[in-house]
């Protein structure tokens, strides 16, 4: 683990640690402004700070490895992103209303079209890597990762790439779809199914649930 590695690994817990400290704070002053500030360090400073890093560590799509010396930009990007994965309640408090979580999804750099709707329970893995056209709807309790982890015999294999969603796509409830899957416009994945790393779906395919890895 670099040094940057090991700094970036304490970003969540920094970050939790602050917002209690500023909570505590209003419960015992009574002053609005450490709401305020305790709402713009847990939704201001991460996206900012992702941002940050990535221009200096831009994010590369493909395959790499996880251990060794050289710093894997993938890493650090998701310490920062790791208080949204654990407290899944912060992002969900997004999706209330309308279009919100869109926009926080874009202001980490996903391009996210009109009227998208993200029904509760949506987990999300990689915020910057989602491509997503318009009137797009999202089951209750599907997932996206733009990403997939796997040990090999001397290291653990990192593979990244944009997930890419067409024009009026359905997913359906419970759906998990990995990094570089693509589905057309009009496309219905149906509840349950599990699209593996860059599975193609074409315009208004129908795609049926898969149980196991082919």
């Amino acid at each position: 683990m670099t040094p940057l590695s090991l700094l970036l690994s304490l970003f969540p817990a920094t970050v939790i640690g602050g917002a209690a400290a500023f909570f505590m704070l209003f419960v015992t002053s009574g002053s609005p402004a450490f709401v305020v500030a305790g709402l713009l360090l847990l939704y201001g400073v991460p996206p900012v700070a992702f941002k940050v890093h990535n221009h200096f560590h831009p994010l590369r799509e493909g395959p790499s490895h996880l251990v060794g010396d050289k710093y894997s930009s993938w890493w650090g990007g998701h310490q920062i992103q790791l208080i949204y994965i654990a407290f899944p309640f912060l992002e969900e408090a997004l999706r209330i209303v309308p279009g919100l979580f869109s926009a926080w999804l874009r202001l980490w750099g996903s391009r996210i079209g009109q009227r998208v709707y993200w029904t509760p329970r949506f987990h999300l893995g990689d915020r910057s890597l989602l491509d997503i056209g318009d009137e797009v709807v999202m089951g209750y309790d599907a997932g996206m990762s733009g990403h997939l982890v796997k040990r090999t015999r001397k290291n653990i294999l990192l593979y990244v790439k944009r997930i890419e969603i067409g024009d009026r796509a359905f997913i359906g409830a419970g759906a998990r779809i990995g990094p570089g899957v693509v589905i057309g416009p009009d496309a219905e994945i149906e509840g349950g199914s599990v699209l593996y790393p860059r599975t193609h779906v074409k315009a208004r395919e129908k795609y049926a649930p898969r149980a196991t890895a082919p």
